[in-house]
């Protein structure tokens, strides 16, 4: 290797473990079962057509999805006298999109007629911009003449296709969920023309106020050329799938992790130069990391402002693979110890560019093979990080912790076989204010723990791909393990030194301990002191520095306001100086928790909203009528 190459460390084959990338499972395959539900016949007999819906008795409750097409889906109109009378949604909806739509205008009315509370709210600029100044006249009228009648068509066909009921994937619970990608066609269809209920809504205590928003109309809304580039995308996936039904499957799974089962991270003795690490400048975790484990830098709600005007990882990745975007309908925001994997997704666009010079590049044929299921061997886990307002509160020990966790959470392999390998790179950096060096090295551990070689996408960022090769060949060399850079991490902010040193404190903290160590050889060799004295003194300072892990607090979340920044950044200063009071009160295991006001984990996880926007926005609530109307 010359040192004009994009990746240091082992080379790929390593990674794979000389095996063809897509040899190594990654769940096992899908089955019915009381933790599985699965909407179409299972085992697939015929590989030529999409699986056959699965039939089973309808629910509306809490529980499950609330379907467009179901008969307790009710809307209030106001009838030609005047009075309000209530209707079936789905018939004011086929009624609605049953007649021809020439234009941007005329999609807008007829979606509002369904949706008629919000009609001096939802103004659709993206549409009336892309169709009205961008595309030219043979576009827009190949739009509204062939595409959008398929569309329709397709979101019509939610009684023949979805004829068993949704299930939830709530917090604390784990359970997965596996569709046809023909189901899931349909599903994005209808967000597509905003027809689910009650998922207008975003006010706090609303039914689905923990859920992502599903509905398309805020994409319609928002405005610059990345937002007009992510509706071609929308469009090129609904051209595919309504003219090529995909005959697929896709599975969801939501993975919780009690916090008694996560790490005590104090007491793992692994070496992290062990791990395989390939870290590149060069490539991407979709186009690179095939076979592997890819890691989607996601929102706590899921796909983050991708049906806003969003454009960075997550939303770029689920809008070239637009089946993402039915996670949304389905799973409650992540908790701290929960993750949600997607297996199977296939990808239709090309793009290049990111955030503002996002654009659609065409299409994208995906060869990715299959699995014995008819799933596609594209495995993505959606791991949210943390938001920090100011850089130097990642290096809290409570906060490393939490970070630490999710990543385990996420990258923990569920069978005996061999773990396949992570692709990941700068999570939780960019506009969430993490530090790539720091993340790197969370995720290292996270590996190593997990026994898991890692592929790290530095995208173009030269020096932290050798600052991080450099780091990984210390721990190698001088053999650090998990336990002893976690022990490092939580002295670090101690030290009240900037996050750009990190890497040569470590340096200096395990240096310094192996000359200790070589001291006290020597003292024991001339007979000194002896064996049994450095053992005892070895287990006092041990019982001095380990702490039991602090267990992490997972209350409801309460939506950002406007003033929370000030308020964070002002407890923040508040605990760094030592004059907020503290009250330790006894927990279960001989652990202790410090309570506080609001801990500020607690903060850090309500300081950013549903859409991956700035935290400091706030989001527009409508009031939602009392009953069982749909909003």
């Amino acid at each position: 290797m010359t040192e004009d190459d994009d990746w240091k460390g082992c080379d790929m084959e390593e990674i794979y473990r000389n095996l063809n990338p897509f040899e190594l499972k990654h769940f096992p395959p899908v089955r019915f079962s009381d933790s599985h539900s699965v909407l179409y016949h299972c085992p697939i007999k015929d590989y030529s057509k999409p699986p056959a819906p699965l039939r089973a008795h309808p629910k509306w409750d809490a529980f499950h999805v609330r379907l467009s097409c179901s008969g307790k889906s009710q809307y209030p109109v106001e009838d030609e006298s005047g009075n309000i009378v209530i209707e079936n949604r789905w018939e004011m909806i086929k009624k609605a999109l049953e007649g021809p739509i020439t234009n941007s205008e005329e999609f807008e009315s007829a979606i509002l007629s369904y949706n008629s509370k919000y009609k001096d709210e939802w103004k659709f600029r993206a549409l009336h911009t892309l169709f009205n100044e961008e595309l030219d006249e043979d576009e827009s009228q190949l739009f509204f003449q062939h595409l959008l009648p398929k569309i329709i068509q397709l979101a019509l066909r939610m009684p023949e296709l979805i004829q068993a009921p949704i299930p939830l994937l709530k917090q604390s619970k784990t359970h997965s969920l596996t569709l046809s990608q023909e189901q899931i066609s349909c599903l994005i269809a209808n967000a597509f023309l905003c027809t689910f209920p009650r998922r207008n809504t975003m006010k706090k205590k609303s039914e689905y106020c923990n859920f992502p928003d599903i509905n398309f109309n805020r994409l319609f809304q928002s405005s610059g050329h990345h937002v007009l580039e992510k509706l071609r995308c929308i469009f090129h996936y609904f051209r595919r799938v309504c003219d090529n039904p995909p005959q697929g499957v896709v599975t969801f799974h939501r993975r919780y992790v009690p916090l008694a089962d996560l790490p005590n991270w104090s007491q793992c003795e692994f070496p992290l130069g062990a791990t395989p690490l390939h870290i590149t400048s060069s490539g991407t975790i979709e186009d690179q990391g095939k076979g592997l484990l890819q890691v989607d830098f996601a929102n706590k709600f899921l796909g983050g402002g991708v049906l806003g005007g969003g454009c960075v990882q997550e939303e770029i990745r689920f809008v070239i693979c637009p089946e993402l975007i039915v996670s949304k309908l389905f799973t409650e925001c992540l908790r701290p110890n929960e993750a949600l994997f997607m297996i199977g997704a296939e990808q239709f666009s090309s793009y290049e560019g990111y955030a503002g010079s996002f654009t659609w590049n065409g299409d994208f044929e995906d060869d990715t093979p299959f699995d014995e299921n008819r799933r596609r061997k594209c495995t993505i886990v959606a791991i949210d990080a943390l938001h920090f307002v100011q850089s130097a509160h990642q290096y809290k020990e409570e906060l490393i912790l939490r970070e630490l966790n999710k990543a385990y959470v996420g990258f923990l392999h569920p069978l005996e076989t061999a773990a396949p390998g992570v692709a990941s790179g700068n999570w939780g950096c960019g506009a969430f204010g993490g530090e790539a060096t720091l993340k790197a090295l969370i995720q290292l551990m996270v590996c190593t723990i997990t026994k898991r070689p890692l592929v790290y996408y530095t995208f173009g960022d030269r020096v932290l791909r050798d600052e991080v090769h450099k780091i990984h060949t210390f721990f190698l060399e001088n053999n650090v393990t998990v336990k002893t850079l976690w022990n490092i991490l939580k002295n670090f902010q101690k030290e009240k030194q900037s996050g750009k040193k990190l890497y040569e404190y470590i340096r200096t903290e395990v240096l310094n301990k192996d000359k200790s160590c070589l001291r006290t050889e020597e003292l024991v060799k001339r007979k000194i002191i002896s064996p049994v004295e450095v053992s005892r003194n070895v287990k006092r300072e041990e019982g001095k520095q380990e702490v039991p892990e602090k267990k992490l607090n997972i209350s409801e979340d309460i939506f950002a306001s406007s003033d929370e920044d000030a308020e964070l950044a002002a407890a923040l200063d508040t605990l760094e100086k030592g004059e907020q009071k503290e009250e330790k009160v006894p927990l279960e295991d001989g652990m202790k928790k410090t309570m506080k006001q609001r801990t500020l984990l607690e903060m850090l996880d309500e300081c950013y909203t549903k859409n991956n926007e700035s935290p400091s926005k706030k989001r527009c609530v409508v009031k939602k009528p009392n009953g069982n109307l749909d909003s």
